[in-house]
């Protein structure tokens, strides 16, 4: 959960269990920052309540190890989603009605994340999860169902995603990754800004802190859904402009007065969405050591073109085979180019971006492409089962 180190990750084969990725396809995009990578064993986020309040105040189900344990089948190795900084996630199987552990291949699938105590993350993430996916709920936030602590043992249990993460989506290759349509790009990218919306709302006032693209997980619809909380804070009160804290996050992604300062806003939230909207528009990791130099940060490789509206098309991912319009997808880039401003008061609000977002959905007909209306639409992506690797570990410490 929380603060990703791609090039650790190790996943286990989709051919085998339907995960999002495999270890030769690890990218190496991320890199470890962190003085030391035991740091990050302690606490990126204040949490005001005590571990019995947030608890019993979560409305989560509260499963018991020897429950989870017959859910996914005793954690066998052909139930393995993936490994990360975490530990390991599974597919597991509960009972709808009553969430109670069912035999495998019957009542509802979901994911169930089990803390390593060696790993990269500690109880306080754990906790952090369940503090505040135990209180917000949204349509593009992930649903957590429940939790276990029993002894040392720490787990999630999260719904399903069967489409997996937008990383998967963006960099894969194969049979199960088959480009996306601009129409689809729009949702996802539309769908993941409500959801920081809401996390950015005055009702809420939290700040994710590790928005990425393999933190945006798909449902079978395509409906993007934000997952993985362990970094997420509270955000400023009163008239403060900021909350300061430890540098946490993943290189690439992070805002240049958050990396500066350890001074974190809601904006710090925005520049990371503009670096995912590139990705969306250019099918280019964040960071990439095997482009050529020049090439390896997405940010900087992308200025010359954001400026000028005429280069445009030198961003876009050559797989969606121009099924858009050129003036979608310049006020796509536009709208990144106004989120990844130096300044964060230059920075649109989240709830802007979505405005914009909407706005251009119905530019393309409801989301779809224009004038180029898009040829492969839904059809030619397959239902799979797609779970993401799990996120990996610390970056900024």
């Amino acid at each position: 959960m929380g603060i990703c180190l791609s090039a650790r990750i190790k996943a286990v084969s989709t051919c085998s269990t339907g995960t999002g990725g495999t270890l030769n396809g690890v990218s190496k995009d991320a890199i470890d920052i962190s003085s030391s990578s035991s740091n990050s064993k302690f606490s990126s986020t204040s949490i005001s309540r005590s571990e019995d309040e947030i608890l019993q105040s979560s409305n989560l189900k509260s499963f018991s190890f020897s429950e989870l344990k017959l859910a996914t089948r005793n954690f066998r190795p052909d139930s393995l989603l993936g490994e990360g900084g975490f530990g390991s996630v599974y597919k597991g199987w509960i009972h709808e009605e009553t969430s109670s552990a069912a035999k495998p291949g019957s009542g509802t699938v979901v994911a169930v994340k089990r803390l390593n105590l060696d790993g990269l993350q500690g109880h306080k993430e754990w906790l952090a999860e369940v503090n505040f996916l135990g209180q917000l709920h949204h349509s593009h936030l992930v649903r957590l169902i429940g939790y276990c602590l029993e002894d040392e043992h720490r787990l999630l249990v999260y719904e399903f995603l069967t489409r997996g993460s937008l990383e998967n989506h963006l960099f894969r290759r194969g049979l199960y990754f088959q480009p996306l349509s601009w129409s689809l790009r729009l949702k996802i990218a539309l769908g993941a800004a409500m959801g920081l919306a809401f996390l950015h709302s005055d009702e809420n006032k939290v700040i994710y802190r590790d928005f990425k693209t393999s933190n945006i997980l798909l449902d079978s619809d395509y409906n993007a859904k934000l997952s993985d909380f362990g970094l997420a804070k509270d955000g400023p009160t009163g008239d403060k402009s900021h909350v300061s804290t430890r540098i946490m996050g993943t290189y690439g992604y992070a805002a240049p007065e958050y990396l500066a300062t350890g001074h974190l806003s809601a904006k710090s939230d925005v520049y990371s969405f503009g670096v995912v909207l590139l990705e969306i528009l250019s099918g280019r990791r964040a960071i990439d050591k095997n482009r050529p130099p020049g090439e390896q940060n997405l940010v900087e490789w992308a200025k010359p073109f954001l400026a000028n509206k005429r280069k445009t098309y030198r961003l876009l991912d050559a797989r969606t085979e121009r099924n858009y319009s050129m003036e979608s997808a310049s006020r796509v880039a536009i709208l990144a180019s106004r989120c990844l401003s130096a300044e964060p008061k230059f920075r649109p609000s989240m709830r802007d971006v979505v405005t914009t977002l909407k706005d251009l959905q119905d530019l393309t007909g409801n989301g779809g492409s224009g004038n180029r209306r898009c040829r492969s639409g839904n059809a030619q992506h397959k239902e799979v089962s797609a779970y993401p690797r799990p996120s990996a570990s610390a970056l900024f410490t």
